[in-house]
């Protein structure tokens, strides 16, 4: 093996690791990021994440729509996203797909 292959195998090596450890610190702000929900927004989320509409939540919930709504928008604010399907994304991302293929909970 010459040396450039050698070299350019170590950068591509290298190249991968930094890919792989960027990925991870997202991973790690996106659970860190989960984290700040109240157990009722975790709730929320996971509902949202499964297609659930406002007033499916509040009736499995229990809370007024209303009440969704505004767990909805903090959930929004603390994961920083705009979007649904940002959020489902995000899911996907932090292992809910399990979550995303059940159906509703009771």
């Amino acid at each position: 093996m010459t040396s450039d292959v050698l070299l350019a195998a170590i950068e591509r090596a290298i190249a991968r690791h930094d890919v792989s450890r960027k990925l991870q610190s997202e991973l790690n702000l996106l659970r860190a990021q989960l984290a700040t929900l109240t157990p009722r927004e975790r709730q929320v989320f996971d509902l949202v994440v499964r297609g659930k509409m406002n007033k499916q939540i509040g009736f499995a919930l229990g809370p007024t729509e209303r009440t969704i709504k505004m767990h909805r928008h903090r959930i929004m604010e603390k994961m920083n996203i705009r979007s649904l399907a940002e959020l489902v994304l995000i899911a996907e991302r932090l292992g809910h797909s399990a979550v995303l293929a059940t159906p509703a909970a009771q």
